[in-house]
């Protein structure tokens, strides 16, 4: 028995495709206008990729932290965030509501974990967050749905 080709989603319906583009770059927009780091973006997308097991959006984005100045400290101890000093309150917030907003099938996005967001972020900063988590899990089951590939 032959494996099919995957069927690359995003080259499959472009105009899909260019519209997820054209809504991560308008959540882009609200993020830096909520006052959120460009590196806690960063970090944002490659946690949720980390969680979906998503490597070609884990690759892509770990570089862009990097050229934008992110340290490689940060980036390796992702995964155990909680237990760091690396982490600031506003970087906790974003990363807690973002796990959560993830990991939605686990039991939703539980009063406790939504509200220590809200106590430390604005709400244009909770709202930008989610959209940021939102997008990048569209992101990534693209990606793994089409088997996009990464390494030699």
């Amino acid at each position: 028995m032959t494996e099919l080709q995957r069927v690359n989603i995003g080259e499959q319906h472009p105009a899909a495709y260019k519209t997820l583009i054209a809504l991560s770059s308008k959540v882009d927009e609200a993020a830096a206008a909520a006052g959120l780091d460009p590196l806690l973006v960063e970090l944002l997308r490659i946690r949720t990729s980390q969680i979906n097991g998503c490597a070609f959006c884990l690759r892509m984005h770990t570089g862009d932290a990097l050229k934008k100045g992110e340290s490689p400290d940060r980036i390796a101890v992702l995964p155990a965030w909680e237990e760091t000093g690396y982490f600031s309150e506003t970087d906790r917030a974003a990363l807690r509501l973002t796990e959560a907003i993830t990991r939605v099938s686990d039991g939703h996005v539980s009063d406790e974990d939504f509200n220590a967001a809200a106590a430390v972020l604005t709400a244009d900063q909770v709202s930008a967050v989610a959209w940021l988590a939102t997008v990048m899990n569209a992101f990534n089951r693209v990606s793994i749905t089409s088997r996009y590939h990464v390494g030699s």
